[in-house]
């Protein structure tokens, strides 16, 4: 199991080298090529909510990124240090999130489900992790 791990100031500015970095990971993890775009815009998605959390919060700790190469899949982690009640627990899917005041909390992670079957998203009172998994292709040449 091979981990690329990303910590970055939370600024717009960093998101786009996160995309980029793990765009170029997955696709050395065996991502399918058709889905590197969904992978580029997820992370994005997922590293702009983080920053915006720890923007709002007025947090300087660094935004977290881990990208996760396993045997059969290919994971990817963007964690903040922004506070939320304890307990709170948020799923992509149509679970309870915490809104930010205008809502953008909600968009992303509608965004992020859209782009990704596997989502979890989890949140307490030291800040919240959402993981992302994609399938891997096996390494077998084409027939």
């Amino acid at each position: 199991m091979a981990t690329v791990e990303l910590r970055f100031s939370p600024l717009p500015e960093h998101v786009r080298t996160a995309r980029l970095v793990a765009a170029a990971v997955a696709r050395r993890a065996g991502v399918d090529e058709a889905v590197l775009d969904e992978v580029r815009l997820a992370v994005g998605e997922a590293c702009t909510r983080a920053v915006g959390l720890h923007r709002g919060s007025d947090l300087s700790a660094p935004v977290r990124v881990a990208l996760i190469e396993e045997e059969k899949q290919f994971s990817i982690e963007v964690g903040d240090e922004a506070p939320r009640a304890a307990g709170a627990s948020e799923t992509a899917g149509g679970g309870a999130a915490e809104p930010d005041a205008d809502g953008e909390d909600d968009m992303g992670l509608a965004v992020i489900s859209g782009l990704v079957d596997d989502v979890e998203v989890t949140a307490d009172e030291h800040g919240g992790l959402i993981r992302m998994s994609w399938p891997t292709a096996p390494d077998t040449e084409p027939v």
